[in-house]
């Protein structure tokens, strides 16, 4: 009798957790793409708080009195990218393509509203790569020619590489990799802010009499704080460029994504010292950020000591060719985004044919990767370079696309804004130039950079 109760009792507490465990089964793809999504939803949150980090960087890096102009272009730059991305960018980039070269297919968004969710993910990215820009002609470009710039570029530059990349174009067919964008967005932004600086020259002041002078940023600790941020967002940007919440990837990306950063900053610190006998601390701040690119493209295919080299690479790159830039070739860009986004966007791309575990050459001793990397570097810069200038040649029809040397000096946020981000610095300033206090004079000095006790006060 004990037994046959017992059986009975197995028996109905083994069937009702078979048959749960089976139903439970059955419905796990719902509860599986709804935790993907929520994964890449908050991948594209990180990415658009990306954006405050970009706005503080470039901030900090330049001086106050255009401190205003660089918020508004930021805060335009993702707005316009968005709905310019949903109208024509995403098709462009993920369409049908058109021998393997264009999209043809999806704009508006048209047979593809399963695609909503990605759609927000991409758009985060394409906003970046023209954000990329405003770094580069900080301080001396009207607001009006960069945001018909930032036209062209989230509505068919940017795209066009997507599309070649990550929407099954020919360099995808030929094997390129570039999992979070190194080349795709980073070095897409970089050729075109490289392009966009030479034809607008450098700031009035940086380049005189043969001498290269320093124009400090106005506030580090806000650039550090950009700094943060972006690394932080970046998390999401490697992250969220999983498309899924796989356990089996997304810690390896993290990882690789936190390493490659660190080693950045380690390796600028210590080349900075050894160069310049002390650490220079935009330098070491941008380092993170040149770690942050240099990983991008194989955060998914690279081990964390092949992401430590990496980093460790890149954050010498940095001090080198910021100097190169600067004071050699006399490029003007404030926040050394050319050779952040650009010269280390390049050097990721290219190290994933080095550290690849299953194809680089350091691990298998075949270099077609590492060759094919190299085609996809050459064509993005060929295609950007190319594009942009044809941009700038028409944005030009309209007018220059400098401001005037007197609204320069005096900042583009009274000129394109008509106000002042700060504004005790222009009560202090406009105080004591009445009562020709040279305390006064000096201190504005400190805090915008220009020496106004060698400008003829205005009435």
């Amino acid at each position: 009798m004990f037994k046959k109760i017992s059986s009975l009792l197995l028996f109905f507490t083994i069937i009702p957790g078979t048959y749960s465990f089976a139903a439970t089964n059955q419905d796990l793809t719902p509860v599986i793409n709804s935790i993907d999504m929520a994964w890449m939803m908050l991948g594209a949150f990180l990415v658009f708080f990306m954006h405050a980090g970009f706005a503080m960087v470039e901030t900090g890096f330049t001086r106050s009195k255009n401190a205003l102009n660089i918020l508004m272009k930021n805060m335009m730059t993702i707005s316009i990218a968005a709905v310019l991305y949903f109208l024509i960018g995403f098709g462009l980039m993920f369409g049908d393509t058109l021998f393997g070269l264009i999209g043809t297919s999806g704009f508006v968004l048209q047979g593809q509203t399963d695609q909503i969710g990605f759609f927000v993910f991409q758009a985060m990215f394409a906003a970046t790569c023209a954000t990329i820009i405003s770094g580069s002609v900080a301080e001396r470009m009207k607001l009006s020619s960069y945001l018909l710039l930032t036209l062209f570029m989230t509505g068919i530059i940017y795209p066009v590489v997507g599309h070649w990349i990550w929407g099954g174009g020919w360099l995808a067919e030929l094997g390129f990799v570039d999992f979070a964008g190194s080349s795709v967005v980073h070095l897409t932004g970089a050729v075109g802010g490289l392009i966009t600086v030479l034809v607008l020259g450098p700031r009035i002041g940086k380049y005189s009499k043969g001498k290269v002078n320093v124009i400090p940023g106005h506030s580090i600790p806000i650039g550090a704080l950009g700094v943060f941020i972006l690394w932080f967002g970046w998390f999401g940007f490697n992250g969220g460029s999983t498309l899924a919440a796989d356990t089996s990837l997304v810690p390896s990306v993290i990882a690789t994504t936190l390493l490659s950063a660190s080693s950045g900053v380690v390796a600028s610190a210590l080349y900075s010292y050894i160069k310049f006998n002390r650490i220079d601390a935009t330098l070491t701040l941008n380092a993170a950020l040149a770690g942050l690119v240099g990983i991008t493209a194989g955060t998914a295919d690279v081990s964390p000591i092949g992401a430590i080299i990496i980093g460790l690479i890149a954050g010498i790159i940095l001090v080198e060719v910021v100097q190169l830039l600067d004071r050699v070739l006399k490029i003007d860009d404030p926040v050394g985004a050319i050779t952040v986004h650009g010269i280390c966007g390049i050097w990721g791309t290219i190290a994933v044919g080095l550290f690849s575990v299953e194809q680089g050459l350091l691990y298998t001793g075949n270099a077609e990767l590492l060759g094919i990397q190299a085609v996809g570097v050459a064509s993005v810069i060929l295609w950007t370079a190319l594009a942009t200038g044809i941009a700038l040649f028409i944005v030009t029809r309209f007018g220059t696309i400098r401001v005037p040397k007197d609204e320069e000096v005096a900042g583009l946020d009274f000129s394109e804004h008509g106000s002042s981000a700060y504004e005790a610095t222009n009560s202090i300033y406009n105080e004591n130039l009445e009562a020709h206090s040279e305390f006064g004079v000096g201190l504005l000095h400190r805090l915008d950079g220009i020496d106004h006790r060698k400008t003829k006060p205005t009435s």
